[in-house]
């Protein structure tokens, strides 16, 4: 992929869509898939924002049946299994587990399997899967010694058993949303991250005709046209809004905070989790050979550009958890190895508490304002984001009189994901490369799918590109390839997002070196370039005191 504001551009485009999270990745590839003509602008790096701060689940919403939000846990469950399809080496069923006890009523083993009976009828179809390994089974209940047996860290006191239900995990959504960004790249997109729109451009009728911003690797101005603006910038939607107007009014956008904190291995096979006593949830989720605890949901208030993770929060989650889970020594302080937080966009202002707050969508026609062409995407989540986008596109479609163009967003695999069977795929990958450890070639397989074999590629030709960084076996080779063909600019995109070097904590000071000498040859960085990037890094691993 290449920076197309770097290129000669196209003179005009027919949709333009501002920012390069998972709603505005989805948006550009059906936009792309339907023949439209597409820019996307990303002002820091895709998907490193919301879409990469989730607890790495696509979920039907349980808890929104509560809120007999019957619609959105549907359009979940039928996301849920839509992205199982097209994304078979990203999203995988996984068994998640809600320990039961009579201490409330909404906690007791009768009530929750209520809710699972109407889960399982709600999710009818979730085993219409082109994969049979991806098919999900109905709930099941479990006895208080199966419990204990199965995961022994659970709470003990007041348990009279679990239910076990089947959601999916994703086990590297900052991938998922780049191979979003390949799909609408091979469809004809232009795509660039690092481009910060910064005022819209209009004509004598007041309506959006395009864009100027600036292009912050090279310090320049650009300038984009096009016929729609699609304002996809999630936390910051009201404030690209304001570029256009201070009297826009759309749905008010509330700001929620959630944070998640790894930790070592504290559970086995199975998501745990757990109601608190003011009846909010939050789940153990096993992941690369440790524990991911999260979320929380706790109003932001202020400018997005100033968030950052608190001990404060850290430590409100860390009540919630030994409040509910672990049997003897609580969880210190002192065991996280690395924490993450971000804004979620929501658009209800009608609730106190933004955790009761819905996790519905709206799509604003800004028209309504006086500024024709600019369209704005608020709220949503990960999971339904496909669907989002493709009720986007047929406004703008509609918008533009244009026919019905044929969606293939459902019927599709994502770039480097046409894989049919995932097992025998596998199988297949590893008894051809027989030259790399096992454990490697499990990890890389399944976050590259069909582009994994041009990893092993970089990493045969030296020694050092091969050697393992880590117990997945990562390799430098996954650094040339980010920086060579997935528009990875700084070692933040590459430890973060295009890697899984950093995400469970800091590697080490030799392995980051070994990281940085390596982008900072491709990418051409002087020594103090290199120092910086390394400094950037070393503060995001940083656990706040």
């Amino acid at each position: 992929m290449e920076r197309f504001i770097e290129k000669k551009q196209t003179s005009e485009y027919d949709i333009i869509v501002i920012g390069g999270g998972i709603t505005g990745a989805a948006v550009a590839y059906d936009a792309a898939s339907r023949g439209l003509t597409v820019a996307l602008l990303e002002k820091n790096d895709f998907g490193s924002a919301t879409s990469s701060v989730t607890s790495k689940l696509i979920h039907g919403g349980l808890r929104y049946l509560a809120t007999m939000e019957y619609g959105l846990v549907r359009e979940s469950l039928r996301e849920r299994r839509t992205l199982e399809n097209i994304a078979p080496n990203f999203v995988y069923p996984t068994p998640m587990m809600i320990a039961t006890s009579n201490a409330k009523i909404s906690n007791k083993k009768s009530v929750l399997k209520i809710g699972m009976i109407m889960y399982d009828i709600l999710s009818f179809d979730k085993k219409n899967t082109w994969d049979p390994s991806k098919r999900i089974p109905c709930h099941r209940t479990l006895s208080r010694e199966e419990v204990v047996s199965l995961e022994p860290n659970v709470k003990r006191e007041g348990l009279t058993g679990a239910v076990v239900y089947y959601d999916c995990a994703s086990i590297f959504p900052e991938r998922l949303t780049l191979a979003f960004i390949k799909s609408a790249v091979k469809h004809g997109a232009h795509v660039a991250n690092y481009s910060k729109v910064e005022e819209f451009i209009f004509n004598g009728d007041k309506k959006v005709t395009g864009v100027r911003g600036k292009d912050l690797l090279r310090n320049k101005s650009f300038e984009v046209t096009g016929s729609l603006v699609v304002n996809c910038g999630g936390p910051w939607a009201d404030i690209i809004l304001g570029y256009a107007s201070k009297n826009i009014q759309g749905e008010q956008l509330r700001r929620s905070e959630g944070i998640h904190i790894i930790t070592k291995k504290l559970i086995n096979s199975h998501v745990v989790g757990s109601i608190t006593k003011d009846g909010r949830h939050f789940f153990l989720i096993p992941w690369r050979g440790h524990s991911l605890i999260g979320t929380t949901d706790k109003e932001y208030i202020g400018n997005p550009d100033d968030y950052k993770v608190t001990k404060e929060s850290i430590m409100e989650l860390l009540d919630d958890v030994n409040e509910s889970f672990g049997n003897g020594r609580p969880i210190q302080y002192s065991d996280i190895l690395y924490t993450y937080g971000g804004l979620r966009p929501l658009v209800e202002d009608q609730t106190a508490d933004v955790y009761e707050s819905s996790r519905k969508y709206e799509i604003y026609d800004n028209e309504k304002d006086g500024f024709d062409g600019l369209i704005t995407v608020e709220g949503g989540k990960y999971t339904t984001s496909r669907n989002l986008a493709e009720n986007v596109v047929d406004l703008l479609e509609k918008k533009m009189n244009r026919p019905h163009g044929k969606v293939i967003t459902d019927k599709e695999y994502l770039a480097g994901s046409e894989i049919k069977d995932m097992h025998a795929f596998m199988q297949q990958f590893i008894l051809e490369n027989v030259d790399f450890p096992e454990s490697t070639l499990e990890y890389i397989g399944r976050i590259y799918g069909t582009e994994a074999p041009k990893i092993l590629e970089i990493a045969r030709m030296k020694k050092e590109y091969a050697e393992p960084l880590n117990a997945d076996g990562e390799m430098l080779a996954q650094v040339i390839y980010a920086v060579r063909v997935e528009m990875a600019k700084t070692l933040m995109d590459i430890v973060f997002r295009r890697t899984g070097i950093c995400s469970l904590g800091n590697p080490g000071d030799n392995v980051l070196l070994k990281v940085a000498k390596t982008a900072a040859k491709e990418l051409k960085w002087t020594a103090a370039q290199m120092k910086k990037e390394l400094a950037s890094v070393k503060a995001a691993l940083a656990i706040p005191k």
